[in-house]
């Protein structure tokens, strides 16, 4: 075989695979530019916009849209706070439930214990909050607390609640990712730690804590920027006192119907969430380096 005929086919060889390849990607390719690029498209041009005398969208560009900002503070400073702390307090129950299932727990109870943890998800969250609203409400815990003598305790329509809410909707999206960075740990690593002399807490600071860092800042991360645009949670356990973005987005979109100024809110919110995930992203590489953790 000649030199020009290798060469021919090897470029016919690269053709058909770079085809086929496109040929593979074209179908998520095509869902994500319909779905996810075309409405963020449609968002931004409606964020410099103006809203219409009916309200909805007038063509327009300003960035006045962006100057109101300031006019939602209320609602972005409560997701500011609300949100990380929300997403800190899963963290704090989340990892010792996932260290629990990767490295104590019997291995013949281990899908079970897992299961457990993902079962809540078979429920509506909605369905799940009501129940919330039962319990914090007046005929729940407060009416236990009133019949031993502990009156005029309130539960419901507080930043309280909505954590719980927060912590108890979103605790397995933060247990599985830390579960599956544990559950990969090498063990010798452990043990080579305590041969050296180290202590427990020396092993748990310096090996176990640093290494499954990925799944922790995976899990962070998946929360937060969920919570950032959380609605339900707020609405039904805050009572309309505690207003998330995602409550304002509703709000102007649906009531107000003020179009660009729903879409500026959306776009920095976007923002947000994209700035959430480049500092997860240096801090796990820079703590524990490039190691991957899926779901799955």
């Amino acid at each position: 075989m000649s030199a020009g005929t290798g060469t021919v086919s090897m470029h016919g060889n690269r053709f058909r695979h770079n085809f086929l390849t496109a040929l593979l990607l074209a179908p998520a390719t095509v869902w994500l530019v319909v779905f996810l690029v075309l409405p963020f498209i449609a968002i931004a041009v409606f964020s410099v916009g103006e809203r219409a005398p009916e309200g909805g969208y007038q063509a327009a560009f300003t960035l006045a849209q962006y100057a109101n900002l300031p006019a939602r503070a209320t609602a972005f400073w409560n997701t500011m706070v609300l949100a990380p702390v929300g997403a800190l307090a899963c963290l704090l129950v989340a990892y010792p439930v996932a260290y629990y299932l990767a490295l104590q727990a019997p291995q013949r109870w281990r899908l079970i214990l897992l299961a457990l943890v993902v079962i809540p998800f078979w429920t509506s969250l909605l369905m799940r909050t009501y129940a919330w609203m039962y319990i914090l409400g007046g005929r729940g815990i407060p009416a236990l607390l009133a019949f031993v003598g502990i009156e005029d305790v309130r539960l419901i329509n507080t930043p309280g609640a909505v954590l719980l809410g927060i912590v108890y909707g979103y605790l397995p999206l933060m247990i599985l990712p830390i579960y599956v960075s544990l559950e990969r740990l090498d063990r010798r690593l452990l043990e080579a730690s305590a041969d050296l002399g180290a202590t427990p807490l020396s092993t748990f600071l310096g090996v176990t804590l640093k290494l499954s860092l990925p799944g922790v800042m995976t899990g962070f991360s998946l929360v937060m920027i969920l919570l950032l645009g959380e609605y339900l949670i707020p609405t039904l356990l805050g009572g309309g006192k505690v207003f998330f973005i995602g409550n304002a987005l509703v709000d102007l979109f649906l009531q107000s119907r003020n179009w660009p100024f729903g879409s500026a809110i959306a776009i920095t919110l976007v923002l947000v969430s994209v700035v959430v995930l480049i500092v997860a992203n240096r801090i796990s590489n820079r703590v524990a380096g490039a190691r991957r953790v899926d779901l799955i």
